[in-house]
């Protein structure tokens, strides 16, 4: 690991760092602080469905400036726009009205974030050496669910002591720090000679994506179409049922959510320590059963509310279990992520992974505004819900064995070729 830990990959580790911590700690307090607000999962639902639109949709555009600009520079540029959002939604809180100032900030940052990571996912193969690319990508997911460990946590402790105001403070100082680190990092970069603009460039870059996945790559379009289906039935259960489960159902503090979401970022930072240390031995064609995993996490979250468990024992096993189910997914996306770059040209790298966040990420917004109205509509019956999460990801995750078998066969050509 030491030839990987060169200048400019460490610089980009720590920026993210920060700059991630910031946006946890965010991510966590304003959907939070909805919730307590509104006391309606229905609405905690619609408007997290909402913030998670632009993602989807500017991540397609990440992909195309990632490959036509310079990394750092987009970097920069949007951490400093982070951190203007964040300085005017702090001076508007509580002189606009709260759903739609939360919606609107929400959906800014959301948007920023998708055209923020395909850049960093970009840059990676150009400043980390081949034989280490796998280590890579496990440390910048391990730096990803590290911030997810200590931003809930510390967000959690804040929110319950201080309420909301030091927390949009505390992110913008991250922000600003960050996109002032990075001004110094330098990632390869030739600048296009197309003579295309951004906006003319999207139309011919993405039907240059789609029609390489469809030729060359098919398979990719299984894979997606699983990855969709995934986060529709379980990953929008999970983001919008354990806020909902552990405040309102269960009844705990902000500090007690604090450590669950704390956890799901430690299972996620322990994920990519494995999948880092045992990257020679992890194997796609295995990647079923990390699905797997995830579906019975959500079995067990049924367990935890029903009327004979005490709520303690329940809040233990549904952190428990959040802990185990980002432990897999994080191991799982580690493996995905390496082979789809190992099969995909440099020049479409960026787009490529936009494109297949984008489109698998597209059903999680559908997901998460129907099980915030299931939540309402059972909430004497939660268990009904995640039960049937866990069946219909059980049965999705079984299906996915052989396509994973299909992409690691020709991940394993393509690096002996």
């Amino acid at each position: 690991m030491k030839q990987l830990f060169k200048r400019d990959f460490t610089m980009v580790v720590i920026g993210q760092i920060i700059s991630l911590f910031g946006n946890a700690i965010l991510r966590f307090a304003l959907p939070l602080y909805l919730l307590r607000e509104t006391d309606s999962s229905s609405l905690f639902g619609a408007v997290t469905a909402c913030s998670f639109i632009p993602m989807v949709i500017f991540s397609l555009f990440g992909g195309i400036i990632a490959d036509r600009k310079n990394k750092r520079n987009i970097m920069v540029a949007l951490d400093f726009a982070a951190a203007a959002v964040i300085l005017i939604f702090s001076f508007a809180l509580g002189k606009v009205s709260l759903v739609p100032l939360m919606v609107a900030v929400l959906m800014i940052l959301y948007g920023i974030s998708g055209i923020y990571q395909p850049a960093v996912q970009a840059s990676i193969p150009l400043i980390a050496e081949k034989q280490f690319l796998m280590q890579g990508n496990a440390v910048i997911n391990m730096v990803s669910t590290l911030a997810g460990l200590l931003g809930p946590i510390i967000g959690g402790v804040l929110f319950g002591a201080f309420g909301i105001t030091p927390i949009l403070f505390i992110s913008v100082g991250c922000f600003v720090f960050s996109a002032v680190m990075e001004i110094f990092i330098h990632i390869p970069f030739e600048k296009s000679t197309d003579g295309k603009s951004i906006f003319s460039a999207v139309g011919s870059d993405l039907s240059d994506s789609f029609q390489f996945i469809k030729y060359e790559k098919p398979i990719f379009l299984s894979v997606v179409g699983i990855i969709a289906l995934f986060n529709l039935i379980l990953s929008a259960m999970l983001l919008v049922g354990i806020p909902v489960i552990v405040v309102q159902i269960l009844g705990m503090s902000d500090t007690a959510i604090g450590i669950t979401q704390g956890a799901m970022g430690l299972g996620g930072l322990a994920g990519g320590i494995i999948a880092g240390a045992a990257a020679e031995k992890i194997r796609l064609k295995n990647g079923y059963i990390f699905l797997i995993l995830c579906s019975l996490a959500a079995f067990f979250m049924g367990i935890s509310v029903f009327d004979a468990v005490p709520k303690n024992i329940g809040y233990i096993i549904i952190t428990a279990v959040s802990f185990g189910a980002m432990c897999a997914s994080a191991m799982f996306s580690v493996a995905l992520m390496t082979a789809v770059q190992q099969q995909t040209p440099p020049n479409l790298l960026g787009k490529i992974m936009a494109v297949s966040i984008a489109v698998s990420s597209c059903s999680q917004p559908v997901g998460q505004a129907v099980y915030g109205v299931l939540f309402d509509a059972f909430a004497d019956k939660p268990y009904w819900i995640t039960t049937g999460a866990a069946v219909l990801a059980m049965a999705v995750s079984l299906y996915s064995k052989k396509v994973f078998a299909v992409l690691e066969k020709e991940s394993t050509d393509a690096e002996l070729a």
